[in-house]
């Protein structure tokens, strides 16, 4: 019973993973716990998937090809990890050069709670994408 548990827990967390690949924000938001907590890399907090919702909305105008790969994951209880990297184009400008374009590793953790994200946290050494951000302001 426990191992099905940990399956359908790890099957949740790819689901949302596959939904932030494909920027579906719908889908995302079916995932999500009412009061669903997003921690970002500063440790900056947004709950509720209303307001989550708006902001995964902002975040892929910012990085419409947004993508998670992952590499490695482990669970345990109602905690998932992924380990691997993220990318995107800021902007969908895209250069010669690509220098709009960024690919870093990242972890991911999620807390599931009766088949749905209750919490989503990002650790991820964020300076390229910033710098990128700031470039084309």
């Amino acid at each position: 019973m426990e191992s099905q548990t940990l399956k359908m827990k790890t099957k949740i967390f790819l689901d949302f993973v596959d939904a932030i690949n494909t920027s579906d924000v719908d889908k995302l938001y079916s995932l999500m716990t009412n009061d669903h907590i997003f921690i970002d890399s500063h440790d900056n907090k947004a709950t509720g998937r209303d307001n989550l919702k708006q902001a995964w909305i902002g975040y892929f105008a910012m990085f419409p090809d947004y993508k998670i790969e992952i590499n490695q994951m482990i669970e345990k209880d109602s905690l998932v990890c992924a380990f691997g990297y993220a990318s995107g184009t800021y902007k969908n400008l895209k250069t010669a050069d690509n220098s709009n374009y960024w690919r870093v590793p990242a972890a991911w953790t999620a807390i599931i709670n009766d088949n749905l994200v209750k919490q989503w946290q990002v650790y991820v050494d964020n300076i390229i994408v910033m710098d990128i951000v700031k470039r084309n302001q």
